[in-house]
């Protein structure tokens, strides 16, 4: 059978350059090279290779994340040059990579968000009033921005314009929301037409940490993972149910994930990842190795996933 020329894309101009570098790295080690000719471009420097190399390539694995990258600039590039790629469309990148517009979306389709409020840089923010609609501690977030890059947890009025400041160094809209307190889940989908829910996964962070910020996702031994979790049935069921409900409502296709909060029996759904991290140990692929996938066959779904819907897109290469 005749090598696939897959595209392996990894870097980037975002502040989760590194992140992406490592997970390309990773996957780049686990493709199987007896099936497929890999080519590295990273998008910082190499949109000229990728459009000159078109014609000869398959398939592309976007292993980016953030602005530049997971946002839906790079999956129009690809669309424009024909070449498949895995994971969701320009709209779906775009729209999940909008953590305000996504909480429309959600409650639209009937699910559970924390209450949250939109502030633009230049709008003033009145501590005092956000305290009382939303209560205390809050969730301080840019609005596009992954890997919880920007991230805070305020405690008091004091101490929320230093959070916004350290937002807006991110983003120009930022979410404030409130800070729910629970047990913190996160439920990977994956394919086309009629998408699989995979195992749940319940993160741990160690106790010098109040939410799963950078340091706890990508800081080996901070955070404890259990795949499955540890939580009852029914709740287990609601909760991947969710992250198939949140996947089709941001018009998600081929894979990703959700990040949930269960707190009294009612799940709060906070944001979903359409490029999840793919390194080894990451939450998407544990949650595949859980559902009988190694991390080389998951990267072989995800290959013929994008690939098939190109196909059913009517485009061909």
């Amino acid at each position: 059978m005749k090598k696939l020329t897959i595209a392996l894309l990894s870097g980037g101009r975002s502040p989760e350059r590194e992140v992406s570098l490592n997970s390309g790295n990773q996957v780049f080690d686990s493709l199987d090279k007896e099936k497929y000719n890999v080519i590295r471009y990273d998008p910082a420097s190499d949109i000229p290779r990728i459009v000159a190399d078109a014609a000869q390539i398959d398939a592309a694995l976007i292993i980016l994340h953030g602005p530049n990258g997971e946002d839906g600039t790079v999956q129009g590039l690809l669309d424009l040059l024909n070449i498949p790629y895995q994971g969701s469309g320009v709209l779906g990148s775009a729209v999940a990579m909008n953590k305000a517009l996504s909480k429309q979306l959600y409650e639209k389709a009937g699910l559970l968000v924390p209450p949250y409020i939109v502030v633009k840089k230049g709008d003033t923010v009145d501590p005092q009033a956000c305290s009382e609609t939303l209560g205390l501690p809050l969730m301080v977030k840019p609005v596009s921005a992954g890997s919880s890059v920007g991230m805070s947890v305020v405690k008091t009025e004091a101490s929320l314009k230093t959070a916004l400041d350290k937002a807006f160094k991110y983003d120009e809209a930022v979410l404030i929301e409130s800070y729910i307190k629970g047990i913190e889940l996160t439920g990977g989908v994956i394919g086309n037409q009629d998408p699989e829910a995979l195992p749940l996964i319940e993160i741990i962070p160690d106790e010098r940490h109040e939410f799963f910020d950078y340091e706890a996702k990508y800081v080996a031994g901070v955070t404890k993972e259990i795949c499955p979790a540890h939580i009852d049935r029914e709740l287990t069921e609601k909760a991947r149910n969710y992250a198939k409900i949140a996947h089709t409502a941001l018009h998600c296709k081929g894979y990703s994930r959700t990040d949930m909060i269960l707190k009294d029996s009612e799940i709060y759904v906070l944001e979903t990842n359409t490029i999840p991290g793919m390194t080894r140990t990451s939450l998407f692929p544990q949650a595949a190795k859980a559902a009988g996938m190694s991390f080389s066959q998951l990267l072989d779904r995800l290959i013929q996933l994008g690939i098939e819907a190109k196909h059913r897109s009517g485009v061909q290469k």
